[in-house]
């Protein structure tokens, strides 16, 4: 189902945008090595959210866009 990869791709991408924009408040209330990981670990998930975001839904029988994989034909 198309809705599943664009839901699964807003959720991670969300939490990249929730764990940037919240490491400035984490910076002045704790220091700078929790916000600097807040950043590393949010700079990691965009290629993530790019993965999950294609990966094809093998019961969805409409979903046969990708060249490779359990819908290929």
């Amino acid at each position: 189902m198309v809705k599943r990869r664009k839901i699964r791709y807003a959720l991670v991408m969300g939490t990249c945008l929730v764990l940037f924009v919240g490491a400035t408040p984490v910076y002045y209330l704790f220091g700078t090595g929790w916000a600097v990981a807040m950043c590393l670990v949010a700079m990691v998930l965009p290629p993530i959210a790019v993965t999950l975001g294609s990966i094809s839904d093998p019961d969805d029988p409409r979903d046969h866009d990708n060249r490779y994989g359990p819908n290929a034909e």
